[in-house]
């Protein structure tokens, strides 16, 4: 601990009845919803590579252009939750539209049209995320923030390990596009769950148009959107790890043992994150959020420089995927659980939506740049740029200091207290 941190005092206990029916509802939808997104995502690059013969790039294009269409539609459905004073609403149609999405996969017969359907998902997603984000800090306290989006980013991942071992059971029996219509189930599962669960309290409305709002937004928060778009560009989705980790396996397991096993280690990484995800949270609240967070941002950095070393040894290919699971569960809890001491409640929304735009810009640029890279030169080229700018970029957040708004109480954010959040 830094002796910055050491000064700070203690973090207050957790309120009992933290863990209340928002914070479990949201839990359980996005449960539901991951569970959807990663039936399908595991069988993507089998999908696109062997049934509709795309080159490398095309995976990559379509995760990064998926992710830049949707940037608008998270600041804008921020700052409409922030201009109307309702969230819920908008999270149903995020997951509705995320659930129905997936299922037309199975109807492709071009990689353009999974482009289009990736590209409609990831709008469902990004309507739904900033203001899944801000009901869940308006559902807890500032002491047990990190802990509440901590157990939501948990079964958050324990739908990502059911989606691809759902995936995996099913490969060898049934079509692959049979696995994209059934993947529809828990998708509406995750819709029933908001409907039936989450209650939202009234709030103010906000007058202001966008760019007033953005405009608005505090200046240490937007400082702290600096690192993590850095971040963002380095950050490329996952299913090009999976397709990495098949393409080295398939000299010594052949094309279809490779592809089981590259899903069985996406599936293992989000064991991993199940694991760690809580535990990180608490800690996020009893310590520094930025350093944790900053930490995050460099297991990715050298996630991203062992691939350089990997080959088709599987034990070493096991380890990388572990420290996939560690760093993303750090990531996915930390960084919207430091964004919410950065705002006034009243800005959650917009605030939320911004710092989603800025990760979707992020990823459209990482997943291009490294599908390019890897077709292009080679796949450690795209790895090892990546690498190098996560590592900045964690570099950046360390040596930042930042405090709560001054309206909110002033005073450093590092510890949990509640009052120097």
């Amino acid at each position: 601990m830094t002796s910055e941190q050491s000064s700070e005092p203690a973090a207050e206990p957790a309120p009992r009845g933290w863990l209340n029916r928002n914070i479990l509802g949201m839990g359980l939808a996005s449960l539901f919803s991951d569970w959807n997104h990663e039936m399908a995502t595991a069988i993507l690059p089998v999908f696109l590579s062997t049934v509709l013969g795309a080159p490398a790039f095309a995976l990559g294009l379509i995760e990064g252009v998926a992710d830049g269409v949707s940037t608008l539609f998270q600041i804008w459905s921020g700052w409409y939750s922030d201009r109307i004073g309702k969230r819920k609403g908008l999270a149903i149609l995020g997951y509705a539209v995320t659930a129905g999405a997936k299922a037309t996969f199975a109807l492709a017969t071009s990689w353009w049209h999974v482009l289009f359907g990736r590209t409609v998902g990831w709008i469902g997603w990004s309507i739904r995320s900033p203001v899944r984000d801000a009901l869940l800090t308006e559902s807890t306290t500032p002491a047990t923030v990190g802990r509440a989006f901590a157990f939501h980013r948990t079964l958050d991942t324990l739908g990502a390990i059911l989606g691809p071992l759902t995936a995996m059971l099913l490969v060898a029996h049934v079509p692959l596009r049979t696995i994209f219509v059934i993947s529809l189930i828990p998708g509406l599962c995750a819709v029933f769950a908001i409907v039936f669960l989450v209650k939202e309290r009234p709030r103010q409305k906000i007058e202001a148009h966008p760019w007033a709002s953005l405009k608005a937004l505090p200046r240490d928060f937007r400082k702290f959107l600096v690192p993590v778009g850095l971040f963002g560009v380095s950050n490329f989705a996952p299913t090009l790890l999976i397709l990495r980790a098949q393409d080295l396996l398939t000299p010594s397991l052949g094309a279809v043992a490779a592809a089981a096993f590259a899903i069985g280690l996406y599936t293992f990484s989000n064991v991993v994150y199940a694991l760690v995800a809580y535990p990180i949270g608490t800690l996020a609240d009893r310590m520094s959020k930025r350093i944790i967070l900053s930490t995050g941002f460099a297991l990715f950095g050298v996630l991203c420089l062992g691939f350089l070393l990997a080959d088709g040894h599987r034990a070493f290919l096991i380890v990388l995927f572990a420290l996939s699971g560690v760093y993303t569960a750090i990531i996915e809890s930390s960084q919207p659980a430091l964004a919410s001491t950065l705002m006034r409640e009243n800005e959650h929304g917009t605030g939320f939506g911004l710092m989603s735009a800025v990760d979707g810009l992020g990823d459209f640029l990482s997943s291009s740049i490294v599908g390019v890279l890897w077709t292009l030169v080679s796949p450690n080229a795209g790895f090892a740029a990546a690498g190098v700018l996560a590592l900045a970029s964690a570099l950046m957040l360390a040596g930042m200091r930042l405090s709560r708004p001054s309206e909110a109480g002033s005073g450093n954010v590092e510890s949990g207290n509640p009052t120097t959040h």
